[in-house]
């Protein structure tokens, strides 16, 4: 019988629709997307010697010789990095001057590479790079909220295929990140306690769903999963802001998302997915009720008809099952 599990932190119901289940190895894809890309582009604006072909530099490692990791704004940024943030109210309608911040960060130098084929080392360059970035953006003064994300393949809305990940700085708090910061403090009200603290402990304790863990994180697919083997990756120390991370905690960082990321690629054949970076906005840094951590999204489904009229989810993969096929991919 179909099972209705709720999410404790979104407070979303998901059918878990086990008589239209399917095996964890059938949402292997048939054949790799991105197996013949060349290691160069000389089309592609992201690779090296193309530089010119982007927006001047905000970083560069290391600064002299040949890169590894750069950053820049976005040519054709969702919002302007000029002007002053102003509110207009009118009746009912609302608006404020789309001003803010957008970059790419360039993962590597090689077009056919991507996370998972990376070194350890090189995925913590990676992740400083954008620290380094979420600060910078931070300090301006417009911006409210930051969000990293990536997109890897056209499922899952990128145009340029060489590896790349990007930052928003917004001048409001977008709405999913209110709502998840409103429904973390009203279980604190209640509780006394950190929701993503508890439901670390909880998945800690059960075990079924884990896929990873080492001494800083842990990766797990939630109990009420939205869609097939969509995990998270939570920090073990409680902290708001993904800013706040330590040397330390970048290396474990690096080591558990190259594993996921590589149980992904060699046990589903390289699936089209989206990164996305959950944390506090400028105002909440320091607050004792939520806690930063790390959505991956395997596009293996599709949102249709139902999602989009009810707000909830049907996933045809047990959450249990998939974490389990997971585990058992040897993927180094």
């Amino acid at each position: 019988m179909p099972e209705i599990r709720q999410n404790i932190i979104t407070r979303q119901w998901v059918i878990i629709a086990t008589e239209r289940a399917r095996r964890p190895d059938q949402f292997r894809s048939a054949e790799a997307p991105r197996k013949d890309l060349p290691r160069h582009d000389a089309t592609c604006p992201f690779c090296p010697g193309n530089e010119a072909m982007t927006p001047a530099e905000t970083l560069r490692f290391p600064q002299a010789g040949p890169w590894q990791v750069r950053a820049f704004p976005n040519k054709y940024a969702a919002l302007s990095a000029e002007g002053e943030l102003a509110r207009h109210v009118e009746g009912v309608k609302r608006t404020i001057s789309g001003v803010g911040v957008h970059e790419v960060i360039v993962e590597s130098p090689l077009h056919n590479t991507s996370l998972a084929l990376m070194a350890e080392a090189e995925i913590e360059k990676v992740i400083a790079a954008c620290l380094d970035r979420y600060h910078k953006v931070f300090s301006d003064h417009r911006v409210e909220a930051v969000t990293l994300f990536k997109n890897h393949g056209v499922a899952a809305g990128t145009s340029l295929l060489h590896p790349h990940c990007q930052l928003i700085g917004t001048p409001v708090i977008p709405t999913e990140v209110r709502q998840r910061l409103e429904r973390a403090l009203r279980f604190y009200d209640d509780n006394g306690s950190c929701i993503f603290c508890t439901t670390l402990n909880e998945e800690l304790k059960d075990q079924v769903r884990l896929v990873a863990e080492n001494k800083h994180f842990v990766a797990f697919i939630p109990f009420a999963a939205l869609s097939p083997f969509h995990l998270w990756i939570y920090p073990r120390r409680h902290n708001a802001s993904f800013g706040m991370i330590t040397a330390d905690e970048i290396s474990s960082f690096a080591r558990i998302l190259r594993g996921v990321l590589r149980k992904l690629h060699f046990g589903l054949n390289d699936p089209d997915f989206n990164l996305v970076v959950r944390t506090a906005p400028r105002e909440s840094n320091h607050i004792r009720y939520y806690h930063w951590y790390m959505s991956v999204v395997p596009r293996l489904t599709k949102a249709a008809g139902f999602e989009l009229g009810s707000g909830m989810y049907i996933n045809v993969s047990r959450p249990e099952d998939s974490a389990a096929f997971l585990r058992g991919v040897t993927a180094e």
